[in-house]
């Protein structure tokens, strides 16, 4: 029997999780400056576009399918094209049609790719990126994700981390933000360091943008955690909560940090506290109480806040902090578990801080950084073949240019239509500018 109260929410879930990715569209596009707005958006929305196309046809079959051995790869074509899900009734996670199910977990294929774009900002071909794209969700995501929440349920075998290592990850800790902030890493060496990083200001050029995009993904991640309990049940309720307090003290704690620091707090701290907090809790939201929240957050905040300035220190140039906020955010998220996680919490099991034990610390220690190399490794070689084959970055003067003219034949403002109502007077001002140009040029 399908459980409809069940099958309502986790459709709702899905759709929460789905603006995330305009919502993060917003949140990056508003951090770079004017003249990359448009590329950093597009790079969202390519990949939202792009990668639910592969879900369908043969990643949502190597993520959940039977295992080919060892728990690293489901089979691929059992699924294809989702060939026969439509028949079934109800999934293996008991009352939910599998398609909702199917639909749920494409969602987190989509913000995983995208969340990379941040760390390669100004500087990447579209075309290079969306090849990439293609290629990074077959070959890290899609294995990884059966790694992570392909769970072993009667004669069906799940991935390694989830069902040997057993390691908690209840959202993507490790699927998700660990994945992307290692690829982010690795895409930043192999595209190098931006024109002038390090010497001129790149300040956001919209914080209003940064702020809305934070907003949509806060409201959006309840989805994102709350949904992951696949049901609208307790353990979705504690979910929700820790969600909530979680990320208000991950913001809390970079503002403080901030103004420790600076002497101010900021708005984009504010956001990026929000990220910050929402990465951390992600993997612990079933395992912690709401006080465990608070600590994950407050430590998250503080943390993320202090680990984006390492770019200036060891030379990457991440642009937009994907490895500062979401490879260490998702890996203290990941270890607090091992630390914080309450027996009384619907994980229901014993930390070194709450029991006493170290065993479930180890387990989530290991299944961190099995993600961590895997992605790295690998993002380091995809990265590289496009770069010698097609070419991964723009020329510098195309970057001087802005990416958004040279590429997408587009500008986010179009300040030359920003005369008085009926007037061609600035536009005509402009053409005899750039004739007067032009003539200079030939003489």
């Amino acid at each position: 029997m399908v459980n409809t109260g069940d099958t309502a929410w986790i459709l709702v879930s899905a759709a929460l999780v789905l603006l995330m990715t305009p919502g993060l569209a917003l949140f990056y596009g508003g951090m770079v400056r004017a003249k990359s707005v448009l590329n950093m958006m597009m790079m969202s929305f390519g990949a939202l576009a792009l990668i639910s196309v592969l879900w369908v046809l043969y990643g949502y079959s190597i993520a959940f399918g039977d295992d080919l051995g060892a728990g690293l790869l489901g089979d691929p074509t059992q699924y294809f094209g989702l060939k026969g899900l439509m028949e079934d009734t109800t999934s293996e996670e008991g009352g939910l049609p599998v398609m909702a199910f199917v639909g749920f977990q494409a969602v987190f294929a989509i913000i995983t790719v995208a969340l990379i774009s941040g760390a390669i900002a100004d500087r990447a071909k579209f075309g290079a990126w969306m090849v990439f794209a293609g290629v990074w969700a077959t070959v890290v995501y899609f294995p990884v994700a059966h790694w992570v929440f392909d769970f072993s349920l009667d004669e069906h075998v799940g991935g390694w981390i989830a069902n040997n290592l057993a390691a908690i990850d209840f959202a993507g800790g490790t699927a998700v933000h660990i994945n992307a902030g290692a690829a982010g890493l690795a895409l930043a060496l192999v595209l190098g360091k931006r024109r002038g990083f390090g010497r001129e200001a790149m300040r956001p050029h919209n914080l209003p943008l940064v702020m809305i995009g934070a907003g949509l993904l806060w409201f959006g991640w309840f989805g994102f955690n709350a949904g992951s309990a696949l049901a609208a049940n307790n353990t979705a309720s504690v979910a929700w909560v820790n969600t909530l307090v979680a990320t208000a003290a991950a913001t809390l704690g970079w503002l403080l940090v901030e103004k420790i620091r600076d002497g101010h707090s900021t708005s984009l701290g504010a956001a990026s506290g929000v990220v910050a907090g929402l990465v951390a809790i992600t993997p612990a939201c079933s395992a912690v109480s709401p006080v465990g929240a608070i600590i994950v957050g407050a430590i998250a905040g503080a943390l993320c806040a202090l680990a984006v300035g390492l770019k200036y220190k060891l030379g990457y140039d991440d642009s937009l902090d994907v490895v500062g906020v979401h490879l260490v955010g998702g890996l203290w998220g990941t270890i607090a578990i091992g630390f914080l996680a309450d027996p009384d919490a619907p994980a229901g099991v014993e930390s070194l801080f709450f029991g006493g034990s170290v065993d479930q610390l180890w387990r989530q220690v290991v299944g961190a950084v099995a993600v961590l190399a895997f992605s790295f490794i690998l993002t380091l070689v995809i990265g590289f073949v496009i770069q010698k084959t097609m070419g991964f970055r723009i020329t510098e003067e195309d970057e001087i240019t802005g990416i958004d003219n040279v590429v997408h034949a587009e500008s986010g403002y179009d300040f030359a239509s920003l005369g008085s109502s009926g007037s061609t007077a600035p536009l005509a001002g402009q053409a005899r500018a750039e004739a007067r140009n032009t003539e200079r040029t030939l003489a």
